[in-house]
């Protein structure tokens, strides 16, 4: 009986010892978070939407020639800019030359016989007068003199005719661009006129140039719903501002205007086409490039702005936390926009006054102390090495 009365009494020890240190009290110090904390930084923007284009020139002329013949000569660097009325190609102009000499050789012909009719009618009208001649014949004489002015005027539109195409046969740029290849070399004979001519190059014009993009239909009716509220200026009416980037490039480094809108949704793929105009002055940009739009896709208003690390999310819902003078950290939902310079946008839930936790958030609890150093509000990518 004694036995069993030890081992009860070692039994008992041990369970007050344990009860009396569950009942030690903690520090409270080691259970307080060091964290960083920021103001937002309120801002007055607007937000943007953005899309993908494709660059396409303002202006494109397919050359061809106005006459037939053989290509004499050629007078440009195949890839290079070119000016309005810079010579591009000559066809021989000896044909028609020719035919200018005869048009010129026929008008003064013509001249010669109006000169001849006029005379005539002037005589014949101081003959009328004396009763020399009959009424008929100063009549006649009259008609044909009418006839001899109509005969030039035929002369000296043929001869306009022949020298026009004596100039065509220098065929020049029709607008100031970058010049393709060559598609007809020297020495092939090549057909001229308003239809069926050769093609002899292309030219597309570089500064300003296009970009044309296709915007959502439920874009486009936030965009008409905005301007009927008075908060953005649609492109319907007016053009808006736009930024562009190329495929290489950071960001939107090439402001514009959106000046262009379709009339009409496509049916097949439930979008409406849009154009920016961006200058191209270094003539970098081609036609055919992809390129990323940007345009206002809100009116004004003021925004806070806050570091990504900042957020966190508690299923699919954001949320801050946010520390009040006495040094107890609130949990705050907040509704969150896009990024802008870096930082998040805070559409609601947090007022530009409040200090939300930047680093340490992991070790945060809700309603708990913490231990806050203020530190200004920078992205994320900019905060020098070894801040927490």
């Amino acid at each position: 009986m004694s036995n069993y009365r030890l081992l009860w009494l070692g039994v008992a020890c041990v369970a007050v010892h344990f009860t009396g240190c569950s009942k030690a009290p903690q520090n409270p110090a080691a259970a307080t978070a060091n964290v960083q904390v920021s103001r937002p930084i309120a801002k007055r923007l607007s937000e943007w939407d953005e899309f993908t284009g494709r660059l396409a020139p303002v202006a494109s002329v397919e050359v061809r020639a106005r006459v037939s013949g053989y290509i004499e000569s050629t007078h440009f660097k195949e890839g290079s800019q070119v000016k309005k009325d810079d010579l591009l190609f000559v066809i021989d102009p000896r044909r028609y030359n020719a035919e200018l000499a005869r048009a010129e050789a026929e008008q003064a012909r013509a001249r010669a016989s109006l000169e001849l009719a006029i005379s005539e009618a002037e005589r014949a009208v101081k003959l009328v007068e004396t009763r020399s001649i009959s009424m008929e014949e100063s009549v006649a004489k009259a008609k044909s003199r009418q006839g001899a002015e109509a005969a030039l005027k035929a002369a000296q539109a043929a001869e306009d005719a022949a020298r026009l195409e004596v100039d065509f046969t220098r065929v020049t740029a029709p607008i100031s661009g970058r010049i393709s290849r060559k598609l007809v070399t020297e020495g092939n004979l090549i057909t001229g006129g308003p239809s069926g001519a050769t093609p002899l190059t292309s030219i597309v014009q570089l500064d300003p140039i296009y970009c044309y993009f296709d915007v959502d239909e439920r874009s486009a009716l936030k965009y008409r719903s905005l301007a009927r509220q008075g908060k953005r200026t649609s492109a319907l009416y007016q053009a808006i501002d736009g930024q562009m980037g190329l495929a290489d490039e950071e960001g939107f480094p090439h402001p514009g205007k959106i000046d262009y809108v379709d009339n009409e949704i496509s049916a097949t793929t439930g979008s409406i086409k849009a154009r920016g105009t961006f200058p191209n002055p270094d003539h970098l940009m081609s036609p055919g490039f992809f390129a990323r739009v940007r345009i206002p896709g809100s009116g004004d208003y003021d925004a806070l702005l806050i570091r990504d690390t900042a957020v966190g999310s508690d299923q699919g819902r954001p949320f801050v936390f946010v520390v009040g003078a006495d040094g107890i950290a609130t949990r705050r939902s907040i509704v969150l926009g896009q990024m802008e310079e870096g930082l998040r946008i805070v559409r609601e839930g947090l007022k530009p006054d409040e200090r939300v936790v930047v680093n340490g958030m992991i070790s945060v609890r809700h309603g708990a102390a913490v231990k806050a150093e203020e530190v200004p509000m920078k992205p994320a990518e900019v905060v020098t090495a070894g801040t927490p």
